[in-house]
């Protein structure tokens, strides 16, 4: 299923949303609460997919109940412009960092990124669950885990926290993540989970148990300040006989 072109435009630095442009009949799907405006012409329906299942209900459900394993909702939206010329809707980012478009026909059709990076995309875009290769790691591993798989030919768009940071892997290169700061990797990258070093680097070292470790030709994405990390820090600062509250 080909996915809709859409026009878009990014808006402001730290605190970002995106404004996709639609044309009469054009459709964009995006995580539940993720819209921030829409001009009048513009229709949204919840849908328990993204649209692109050929077998009805159960299918759909099916899919659902995948994405919710893999940390997103059971619905997704679907904004569609049913006015009579160019309509647009935009779709905030749910913390500080940046929006990072995804022209998956650059790519190869698939990207990989982690489970609540994921915002909008054109209608078209495939949205599933993948896993790592090693469950015993990945059982322990933290966000890196299960990982959410766009496949299509359109746009889609992730959020990063922080500062954004793209690194271009060659064959033979290797880099070792922490499991939170990385956003997604394109088709080509070999990803797996492995462990921090010896038993004293990981209950001592600060690093977590395990690593995200990549490996092949393609681009990583990663994010300096995960949102599991500012909310440590944040609760880390609150008084002990408050937390409750």
């Amino acid at each position: 299923m080909p996915s809709h072109v859409i026009d878009y435009e990014i808006v402001g630095n730290d605190l970002q949303l995106v404004e996709v442009e639609l044309d009469p009949g054009e459709t964009v799907i995006a995580e539940a609460g993720a819209m921030n405006y829409m001009e009048d012409g513009i229709t949204f329906e919840a849908k328990m997919g993204d649209g692109t299942e050929a077998g009805g209900f159960m299918s759909g459900l099916m899919g659902a109940a995948k994405r919710a394993v893999g940390g997103g909702g059971l619905f997704l939206t679907h904004f569609t412009n049913q006015g009579g010329g160019k309509k647009r809707v935009a779709f905030a980012a749910p913390y500080p960092g940046k929006i990072v478009p995804i022209d998956l026909a650059q790519f190869g059709g698939r990207f990989q990124c982690q489970r609540d990076a994921f915002l909008c995309a054109a209608s078209g875009t495939r949205l599933s669950v993948s896993f790592t290769k090693r469950f015993g790691a990945g059982l322990f591993g933290g966000e890196g885990f299960i990982l959410q798989k766009l496949e299509g030919d359109g746009l889609a768009f992730v959020h990063a926290g922080g500062t954004l940071i793209r690194k271009n892997l060659q064959p033979g290169e290797t880099l070792r993540v922490d499991t939170g700061c990385l956003v997604g990797f394109t088709d080509g990258i070999d990803f797996d989970i492995e462990r921090a070093g010896n038993m004293k680097s990981m209950l001592f070292g600060g690093e977590g148990l395990f690593l995200a470790t990549l490996r092949g030709t393609g681009a990583v994405y990663l994010q300096s300040l995960p949102f599991s990390r500012l909310a440590e820090r944040i609760i880390a600062q609150i008084p002990p006989s408050r937390r409750g509250d």
